[in-house]
């Protein structure tokens, strides 16, 4: 075999490997994808998305609903942030209501707007989930509906007994009127549904969708 039949030889021996090379990389690429495409958009309902959206907006709500009770309260001559007092009156006792604390107060504002960021959770993944593609109208009869059910289970099954086996006394449930607590959680539930949409996106086109509007 002449020199010039093994230069050829050796040639078409490395195009061969680097065929063989070719198709590896090819054949990895192709299952790296799969995987890809395995792992999202997500196939089922996303809920560590939801559970994020839904603690932000809440607290978003939170801070709505309570801004509504400082103007009420302001009208009806009684302390802008009685609601916070009454409500600390869990964590705190009867203490609550003579404490003058700009700390208490604020301390107040935070666990009320984080309590507001958990039933964000309930709201966001309850409307999302079955009634994403409902009128507006629709979602604001179910969010009242949610709202009035979080007020009665809250006060009436849990608290009313909760809080006076706790810290001896039942503040919360005689001291805010019941159409307080009902008018708070239902302007709470509202404002989840007028800025619900804020949260929504469709992950199969990575776009943010907003709900029906109708």
């Amino acid at each position: 075999m002449t020199k010039r039949e093994q230069q050829l030889r050796r040639i078409e021996e490395l195009e061969a490997e680097l065929a063989a090379l070719m198709h590896d990389v090819e054949h990895t690429a192709d299952s790296e994808n799969v995987k890809t495409e395995e792992g999202w958009p997500p196939k089922t309902f996303y809920w560590w998305y939801h559970i994020t959206t839904g603690s932000i907006l809440g607290g978003i709500g939170a801070i709505v609903s309570l801004f509504f009770n400082v103007i009420g309260s302001v009208l009806f001559d009684k302390n802008p942030f009685e609601l916070i007092k009454v409500f600390m009156t869990f964590p705190m006792g009867g203490s609550a209501l003579t404490s003058d604390s700009d700390v208490t107060l604020i301390i107040g504002i935070i666990l009320y707007i984080v309590t507001g960021a958990f039933y964000g959770i309930i709201f966001e993944v309850l409307m999302y989930r079955y009634f994403s593609k409902s009128t507006r109208r629709a979602r604001i009869g179910v969010a009242v509906a949610i709202g009035i059910g979080i007020w009665i289970v809250n006060f009436y099954g849990i608290l009313s007994w909760l809080e006076p086996m706790l810290f001896g006394g039942n503040w919360i449930l005689t001291m805010i009127p019941f159409w307080v607590a009902a008018v708070t959680h239902i302007v709470f539930a509202l404002t989840m549904v007028f800025i619900g949409e804020w949260g929504h996106f469709e992950a199969t086109d990575y776009r943010r969708q907003a709900m029906v509007v109708e």
